[in-house]
């Protein structure tokens, strides 16, 4: 008769001991937030893979024959449409929950992609573009709902810097596979991000329970804004986030600028692009898990000073090697701030008030987003870049300095 221990397995050797304290510390920070949560984040890094149009859009309208001091209107109108969305996307989220809000953003999303290629001409692709971008912000606030409540207040964080390191995950995807599929033409581009959008729908349709998204029992409000506008902290921390956002955005929309008239070739820009999102995808996740033992909006405040004298530093950069420096400093504070505004509207926000407040604060951030779009530019090339470098720092750190003031605020609110 044969031994038993003949035919048994080799037992399993035993990981070693700082790979099994890495295992407890991230189950520990990451474990347990259920699966809605990771049908958002896995949904949203997967649609942030296929978002290859936005980037490249300014070089379809040119392939469509769309005159350079026409391009603008069509921007300007996907802007707009970017101002409407978050703010229907909130009053739908508490009207009939975040499962319907998701699927009809996403889904119209998809169509948006489907018009904009299909428009023929500039007033068509200008119609096309506006409810893109209305489409393409319907959903966000709902995704944020999700998370506030599928995540336990005092590990929300910790949840939205996940979702934040999700997006830029995707986004630097996308960055690099977008160059090349490019080359065999716009349609690719516009069938994947399509294909994303539906995929996402797909996975919200199947694994979203109706019971974990539905709106909640206890509505505030009388379904409006009011019971935002009536948050006098919420109004100063939108406020805070838009200035903080539009600072941010000159890294985006005027660092080019910079970079060009210093007679650097477009591969600078792109090197930026690159450290930037090096850095946000490798460090963000472990600075979460530290940082979230402290006050969010100490770290917050501290965070956005970095981040105002990062820009600030740009006026001084000569050099592809000190842009790259600058990079590092703005990025650094990046890493830091991720999660930590949207975890403070998701506590602030009343019962049944999650889609409103998330909502707002994603209106705050497109608003900050469309002016500093043609804001930043203008003032570059109107004043000066000192002035706008500078001004920049000066009112990120003003702005940073004032959310120190909030904190006591928040505290009491949220605990």
């Amino acid at each position: 008769m044969t031994s038993p221990t003949l035919h048994s397995r080799p037992p399993v050797p035993a990981p070693p001991p700082a790979v099994g304290r890495v295992r407890t510390l991230l189950a520990g920070r990451f474990g347990g937030f259920g699966g809605p949560f990771w049908v958002v984040i896995g949904g949203t890094a997967m649609n942030r893979v296929g978002n290859m149009v936005l980037p490249f859009l300014v070089f379809f309208l040119g392939s469509r024959g769309i005159a350079t001091d026409r391009v603008p209107y069509v921007l300007a109108a996907l802007g707009a449409g970017g101002l409407v969305g978050p703010v229907l996307g909130g009053l739908l989220t508490d009207r009939f929950g975040t499962r319907p809000t998701l699927l009809a953003g996403l889904l119209a999303t998809a169509a948006g992609q489907g018009l904009l290629f299909a428009a023929p001409g500039l007033a068509t692709l200008t119609v096309a573009a506006a409810l893109l971008g209305a489409a393409g912000s319907v959903y966000p606030p709902a995704a944020g709902a999700v998370i506030a409540g599928a995540v336990a207040p005092g590990r929300r964080q910790v949840g939205y810097a996940v979702l934040h390191w999700a997006i830029n995950v995707g986004t630097a995807v996308a960055g690099a596979l977008g160059g090349f599929l490019v080359v065999h033409g716009y349609g690719l581009l516009f069938a994947l991000d399509a294909v994303t959008c539906l995929a996402y729908a797909a996975l919200v349709a199947a694994r979203l329970p109706r019971e974990a998204a539905g709106p909640l029992r206890r509505r505030s409000g009388d379904g409006g804004y009011r019971v935002v506008l009536r948050d006098r902290p919420m109004l100063l921390l939108i406020s805070l986030s838009a200035v903080a956002e539009a600072v941010y955005a000159q890294t985006e929309f005027t660092l080019p600028l910079a970079v060009r008239d210093h007679g650097l070739p477009a591969t600078t820009f792109g090197l930026a692009a690159v450290v930037n999102a090096l850095l946000v995808v490798t460090l963000q996740p472990f600075a979460s898990v530290w940082l979230a033992r402290f006050d969010r909006l100490r770290v917050w405040s501290f965070a956005s000073v970095l981040a105002a004298v990062g820009v600030g530093l740009t006026g001084l950069a000569d050099t592809t090697g000190e842009f790259a420096l600058t990079v590092v400093v703005w990025s650094a504070a990046e890493v830091c701030v991720g999660g930590i505004v949207t975890s403070i509207a998701a506590d602030l926000a009343p019962a049944g008030a999650q889609g409103r407040f998330q909502g707002a604060l994603n209106w705050s951030r497109g608003l900050a987003r469309f002016a500093a779009l043609g804001g930043g530019a203008a003032v570059y090339a109107g004043l000066g870049p000192a002035v706008l470098w500078w001004g920049a720092a000066l009112t990120g750190v003003a702005g940073a300095l004032t959310g120190l003031w909030l904190a006591g605020a928040v505290r009491g609110r949220a605990g």
